[in-house]
């Protein structure tokens, strides 16, 4: 099998900047203005249903090409119920194209407009990453690329990674004719930890990354709960083809670049110093996109749900209030399995456990919030040509989400995703349409045990 690490890329002249990117105007948080939200189409039965889904979510924008009047192009790709292991369900995480319908403003799920299918769920991952069903971790992003395109790139990996066995390749590449996928891969991103790789996928600026990652445009990475792929959001840049659209061998460890890695609660039980500010065990990131604007304001964007309370656990929700942690008492002489917000230790009093709590163990926080965070894509370009460490870039802004959210409105799973404060997955994926300023986010568990898809047009 080729080995080609991932690296710290290295210019020789680091104190050149371009001058598109000199004097970046970032994008802020007064510029998100919120659309509305649509309704995905189809039944409940699995595996070709959206209940349970919508973890993956990429833009097209030549899809849907006799719907332009209604001022939203393009369609959509979107991910439905995942595969589920020991033979339940292998076939899931099958992938849709939906028509974009203009979104409405309302909570009113009766009142929102419902896309319709071009292509139909299909099980277009077929024969690809047949060893990751336990709790998928996904990703997927168009592109047309010269010698290349229009494909679907996909990002593959599961909860737990820990069988040597079964750490298989967990990038590829399909064909968006879905009956007819024609994979090329699957590939290794560099010698990076399986937990920091595949969660998300989505493209940066080309000259950006001529300029700083070697013309690595696609970037990938992952957030997995209790800090293991590093204490925030994970990113990487990759390409997995040569200048001629020839893709790499299968199983091939790819050239990769670092723009964004925390340091990792398995090597060290600081959740402070090495990590993304306000950082807790808890937090979901589940996609990203590189915003660049019609008007010049640029961003990196991570969405997903922070914790936000004053302790986070790993245990269950307490039945006696979301303030107060159930922690597992299994664990703790094995690692810190209670803290407040600012990284420190609970008290002892905290760790007896409770009674009465669910099945659902893993890492609570007392409150959640959806939200966008924001990155300086020059933070990343400096540490792509090792100008910053890895952990260094910080969110220079945060965007509150829960106000536009239906947050579970029939109640569904609540011993799972958690009640009020406590609501967890309160964002799936997204997808940017970079041409219009639109950026497409999907909401699970918000229409029965589907998503719905909110609108933000960036200013």
């Amino acid at each position: 099998m080729k080995r080609l690490p991932c690296f710290l890329y290295s210019v020789f002249v680091l104190s050149i900047a371009s001058s598109a990117f000199a004097q970046t105007q970032l994008v802020q948080p007064a510029d998100f203005a919120y659309l509305g939200a649509f309704r995905l189409p189809g039944g409940e039965d699995r595996p070709q249903t959206f209940a349970y889904g919508g973890y993956a979510m990429t833009f097209c924008p030549t899809g849907d090409a006799g719907r332009s009047g209604d001022g939203f192009t393009g369609s959509l790709f979107v991910m439905g119920h995942d595969r589920l292991p020991y033979g339940e369900l292998p076939d899931g995480n099958q992938i849709a194209e939906i028509s974009i319908p203009a979104p409405v403003n309302s909570k009113d799920l009766g009142a929102m407009n419902t896309a319709e299918f071009i292509q139909p769920l299909t099980n277009a991952a077929r024969g690809l990453f047949t060893e990751y069903d336990e709790i998928p971790r996904v990703g997927m992003q168009y592109l047309d690329a010269p010698g290349v395109g229009p494909i679907l790139f996909l990002a593959w990996g599961q909860h737990f990674h820990e069988d040597a066995v079964k750490q298989a390749a967990t990038h590829a590449w399909i064909s968006t004719t879905l009956n007819r996928p024609n994979a090329k891969g699957a590939w290794f991103v560099g010698d990076v930890s399986l937990y920091s790789v595949n969660g998300y996928l989505f493209d940066a600026p080309l000259q950006w990354a001529n300029e700083n990652t070697g013309g690595k445009f696609l970037v990938t990475g992952r957030y997995r709960d209790g800090g293991w792929s590093g204490q925030g959001p994970a990113l990487y840049a990759f390409r997995p083809y040569d200048a001629n659209g020839k893709g790499a061998a299968n199983n091939t460890r790819l050239d990769c670049v670092t723009l964004l890695q925390y340091e990792t609660s398995r090597n060290s039980e600081d959740v402070v110093s090495k990590s993304m500010r306000g950082y807790q065990h808890a937090d979901e990131w589940e996609d990203g996109a590189w915003l660049t604007t019609k008007n010049g304001k640029t961003a990196v964007l991570f969405a997903g749900t922070k914790g936000v309370g004053a302790k986070y656990w790993y245990g269950w929700a307490n039945p006696a209030g979301p303030e107060v942690p159930c922690i597992e008492t299994e664990f703790v002489n094995d690692f810190p399995t209670c803290r407040k917000a600012d990284g420190s230790l609970c008290p002892k009093s905290d760790l007896g456990g409770c009674d009465g709590h669910n099945d659902y163990r893993g890492w609570w926080s007392s409150a959640f919030s959806a939200q966008f965070i924001l990155y300086n894509p020059d933070d990343l370009a400096k540490v792509a040509r090792g100008a910053l460490q890895s952990w260094e870039p910080q969110p220079y802004a945060a965007v509150k989400l829960d106000q536009q959210m239906l947050l579970n409105p029939g109640h569904v799973e609540e011993d799972m995703i958690g009640r009020g404060a406590q609501r967890r997955f309160r964002i799936g994926s997204i997808a940017y349409d970079r041409a219009h300023d639109l950026l497409y986010v999907l909401e699970p568990f918000a229409d029965g045990a589907k998503p719905v898809v909110h609108v933000w047009r960036i200013l």
